[in-house]
């Protein structure tokens, strides 16, 4: 009996699955030079990740294909400097190793997997930095099977993502790298300079040296926070170009993507997005403030310990979406606001609810005396955070 097994969905695609008609579009649409092993041209790699100003953009006549729209808006998907991505991409076009850097919650993974994605097709060539990352998994191991029963070979060398990368001229990341130990580290230091990588144990073969192939490169990321964790060797450091993503600088930029982010959360799980955009707005704002140390306003705020990221105000912003959606009626949204806030505050340090109490009888409280409804309503509910 013959059987079918229908494909698992998937909670998140892949940058280069969600995206698949936009970089097809841009590969047609500009058929410039590309770098070595590259699918879209620099500039396309820009226009992906940054978009096109909202302007639509039309195929060349003599590129226009059945299965691609004649004319397409390409959408933002990382909300920062174009300047930053242009940096970026000038590196990767060099096959010069990119460290991403800044603070937790500044779309670093995003940014990498959006380039990689662009660039040559896949951006699962990943390796998750860890204090439990090993050497092997950035060089190669075995299959112990195979190298018991016939010793060493090509067929018994399981490579890794960074190996398999090289291979392919593709781009390979790591996450996270200062999570991992100097000595790990350290062994991406000749993978970067001498583009190959020697496998001792298949000496006298063929197959005792893998070599990059044309495109290759490496992308990492780095928390500021992490620094001092495994600090990065000088060696490993001239091997990179450092680029630092930082908040998001505009207001209603970041309202708007934390807005489109629990939107897509909410669209996941089939469940309605139904929080107004005058509550996404104070909760962006708080965010901001306690991120900052001083208000929009210039009053000084204390700041707390933990990260006052985007990516946290997204995972607050989806949870409001969803008890609105799976409790309707139950409460106003907005009552729910101080005790998540609550909640993110004190991730690194419980005491600094008391932080978080006095931005309410700082900030909130003189926007309520000024008037501003919403923002009274906030300081109503104050006792929440006294309890």
């Amino acid at each position: 009996m013959t059987t079918t097994t229908t494909p698992t969905a998937r909670q998140v695609e892949p940058a280069e699955h969600a995206h698949a008609t936009e970089l097809a579009f841009l590969a047609a649409y500009d058929d410039g030079a590309r770098p070595p092993g590259w699918r879209l041209t620099p500039r396309a790699v820009v226009t992906f990740i940054v978009g096109s100003a909202g302007v639509p953009l039309e195929l060349p006549r003599q590129a226009r294909r059945d299965d691609l729209p004649r004319t397409l808006t390409v959408a933002a998907k990382f909300v920062g400097e174009r300047a930053l991505v242009e940096r970026c991409v000038v590196t990767l076009a060099g096959e010069r190793g990119l460290l991403l850097v800044g603070e937790p919650g500044t779309a670093k993974s995003m940014l990498s997997e959006l380039l990689s994605a662009a660039i040559c097709g896949s951006s699962e060539l990943v390796v998750q930095g860890t204090a439990g990352t090993t050497e092997d998994q950035l060089r190669y191991g075995w299959n112990y099977a195979l190298l018991l029963a016939h010793g060493p070979s090509a067929a018994a060398l399981v490579p890794s993502p960074i190996l398999s990368a090289m291979r392919t001229g593709a781009v390979a990341r790591v996450e996270e790298i200062t999570r991992c130990l100097p000595e790990v580290q350290d062994a991406l230091v000749s993978i970067l300079s001498d583009r190959r990588i020697a496998v001792p144990e298949l000496s006298g073969t063929a197959d005792a040296t893998v070599p990059a192939a044309p495109g290759f490169t490496l992308i990492a990321t780095a928390n500021l926070r992490d620094r001092g964790v495994s600090e990065m060797s000088a060696a490993l450091k001239r091997r990179f170009n450092f680029e630092t993503v930082g908040p998001i600088g505009d207001l209603a930029q970041e309202i708007a993507l934390v807005q489109r982010q629990a939107r897509a959360t909410l669209e996941r799980v089939q469940a309605p997005f139904a929080v107004d955009e005058a509550v996404l707005e104070a909760l962006v704002t708080a965010f901001r403030d306690l991120r900052a140390g001083r208000s929009v306003e210039g009053w000084e705020v204390e700041r707390p310990s933990t990260v006052m990221s985007t990516a946290e105000a997204v995972a607050v912003a989806s949870s409001l979406a969803l008890a609105a959606a799976y409790f309707p009626g139950d409460r106003d949204v907005l009552s729910l606001l101080p005790g998540h806030l609550l909640g993110v505050v004190r991730k690194d340090d419980p005491a600094d609810g008391a932080k978080l109490l006095g931005y309410w009888d700082g900030a909130v409280r003189r926007r309520a005396e000024d008037g501003a409804r919403l923002w009274r309503q906030l300081w109503e509910l104050r006792d929440v955070l006294a309890d």
